[in-house]
């Protein structure tokens, strides 16, 4: 790593450009000749390395959690299990300085856009349309995602999760801010926000509402579920071709549901029942984000892929709907406080 001292600006800067002269294979930096593009700051952050070793553009895999506080998991100092995600950080780079919005709907608009979440008219969350163009609680057309960006570039694209960036007025349509319309090529997840781990609100496969299976559904596995399957087949029919997955997971949104066996494993620990039950859900993600890896390794890819984890906000505070206070039913709150700005 170069020894250089870089603002945080910089480094957002560089690295923004850096993936995208990665994706586009090196045309952004023949058309545009950016003095930024050619400074020390992406050879340290290895953009220009990878570049020159492969000709081929790196599959990216984009994870998030839901209401975490980043220094609940192991390799920030935490007290939860996640050798997964530990062993990604021994072996790549941990943010000390990450900024979101606070909630899940702005989080996610500016992370699918790169645009203040304002912008994309995801001042507030789904909830509500204010009247407002800030805040009309559905990602506007006046944006592109991610998706839609490298989409052109080449890539295939996938999601599986939460989207919770449509007005919750339109669960059941218009589509036109569903995931499928906006640059994914497959989806699987909900349209909505947090809610049951065992029977999601507006369980979407592509542009189909679908409901879950009665017994022996968890939404936790079947995110990586789908994850799998998409990277597995995608191997299959396009391994010629990069891909792009989001998977953002509802974990560890309340209602907090654990099978007790996974919250046992934390007895004899120094944790509260209802930090034993965060911990147990935190946990439960590592293991199916794993499979994920392992999915990767299986098709050779590997190597060629980034992974990013990151969380769209802090804990959420313990005034959850009273529906949720139920026994292995908790929220987060008392962990690490009120949906704080972490990542």
């Amino acid at each position: 790593m170069s020894s250089h001292c870089y603002t945080r600006r910089d480094f957002i800067k560089a690295a923004g450009l850096g993936a995208t002269f990665l994706a586009m294979g090196g045309s952004l930096k023949r058309s545009l000749g950016m003095d930024l593009i050619n400074s020390s700051i992406p050879k340290a952050l290895g953009f220009e390395a990878a570049t020159q070793m492969s000709p081929k553009k790196p599959n990216i895999v984009l994870i998030m959690a839901d209401d975490m506080g980043y220094s609940d998991i192991g390799c920030y100092g935490g007290e939860i299990h996640t050798p997964n995600l530990d062993g990604l950080a021994a072996g790549g780079l941990r943010f000390t300085q990450f900024y979101n919005t606070a909630r899940c709907c702005p989080t996610r608009a500016s992370l699918m856009t790169g645009l203040y979440a304002h912008q994309t008219g995801m001042g507030w969350m789904t909830a509500a349309n204010l009247d407002y163009e800030g805040y009309r609680g559905d990602l506007n057309n006046k944006c592109v995602t991610i998706a839609e960006v490298l989409k052109q570039a080449g890539y295939s694209t996938y999601m599986t999760g939460k989207w919770h960036l449509t007005y919750d007025k339109y669960w059941d349509g218009p589509k036109h801010s569903w995931p499928r319309q906006r640059g994914f090529d497959r989806f699987y997840g909900t349209i909505a926000g947090g809610g049951s781990y065992f029977n999601p609100n507006a369980l979407t496969r592509d542009n189909t509402r679908i409901k879950a299976p009665a017994k022996g559904y968890y939404y936790t596995d079947a995110i990586s579920d789908n994850a799998v399957k998409f990277i597995t087949e995608h191997n299959r029919s396009n391994g010629d071709k990069p891909f792009f997955i989001y998977v953002p997971f509802t974990a560890v949104h309340y209602p907090i549901v654990e099978p007790q066996e996974r919250i046992d494993k934390y007895d004899g620990k120094p944790l509260t029942d209802e930090q034993k039950r965060l911990a147990a859900c935190a946990t439960h993600m590592d293991s199916v984000i794993g499979q994920m890896i392992d999915a990767l390794q299986r098709t050779g890819q590997r190597e060629n892929t980034l992974i990013v984890f990151a969380s769209d906000n802090g804990a959420h505070d313990r005034h959850c709907p009273s529906v949720y206070w139920e026994p292995n039913r908790q929220c987060s709150g008392p962990v690490r406080g009120n949906k704080p700005f972490s990542g």
